[in-house]
């Protein structure tokens, strides 16, 4: 990697600034002085350095967040808020993306990464990664829809969604319950209420797996990843 952009992607300014950086002789490589942005660093061996404080790069980065309704599942959007505006400005400096997308009003688990094999993967049907979502739903959900759901739900397209899991925690008018899907469509799990005449009008995720979203996040709040998380969604492919 190039000097500078290793510089501006660990915070320490613009390519602009982190030029001013080297022409005034604060950056070491290999405790030599260097002032050429366009050196070559190799990540694994060489020490950098500014003014004798070692720097630290991370290739990836792994954060959980709980997205709020009203805020889209992009990097960018000319009208709304993107979950990428929730993080600090040094956490979007290596261009993390969201793993997946909730809809704008569901709120919940989303990870947020820039490794994009683990991505990939999680995010693959053939890997059978279930996520698990709370829902408030307007009409009595029966067994008669669980065994639909265990079956798979054809949507309104004719698809066949593969097999899903469905806990009634209560039901009633308003039903809450638990729905645990393989696979991830174009709003899924709304379509598929849909598809046995009920509606879905609170949705959030709570797990990814055996993930589940941290209790301590407020709505709209993140965090890294711990060491154990990361080799967990790692260890589901």
């Amino acid at each position: 990697m190039r000097l500078d952009k290793l510089l501006a992607n660990t915070g320490y300014g613009s390519r602009k600034e982190v030029k001013k950086l080297l022409k005034s002789g604060q950056i070491t490589v290999n405790d030599e002085l260097v002032k050429e942005p366009q050196k070559k660093i190799n990540l694994q061996e060489d020490k950098v350095c500014v003014n004798q404080e070692q720097v630290h790069y991370e290739e990836f980065v792994y954060f959980i967040l709980n997205k709020p309704a009203g805020v889209v599942s992009a990097t960018e959007d000319s009208r709304d808020q993107t979950v990428i505006d929730l993080l600090a400005d040094e956490d979007r400096r290596t261009d993390p993306f969201p793993v997946g997308r909730l809809d704008k009003d569901t709120e919940g688990l989303l990870l947020i990464t820039n490794d994009g094999k683990l991505a990939h993967r999680l995010l693959s049907p053939k890997k059978n990664v279930g996520k698990t979502y709370y829902a408030k739903v307007e009409g009595n959900v029966t067994v008669e829809d669980q065994a639909i759901f265990q079956k798979g739900v054809v949507l309104d397209d004719g698809y066949q969604t593969k097999q899903s899991e469905l806990t009634i925690l209560q039901n009633g008018q308003i039903s809450e319950i638990e729905l645990t899907i393989y696979e991830g469509k174009y709003h899924q799990v709304k379509r598929m209420f849909e598809a046995v005449h009920k509606r879905v009008i609170y949705l959030k995720r709570i797990a990814m797996g055996e993930w589940l979203l941290d209790p301590e996040l407020k709505l709209g709040e993140y965090r890294r990843l711990t060491e154990d998380e990361i080799m967990y969604l790692k260890a589901l492919n």
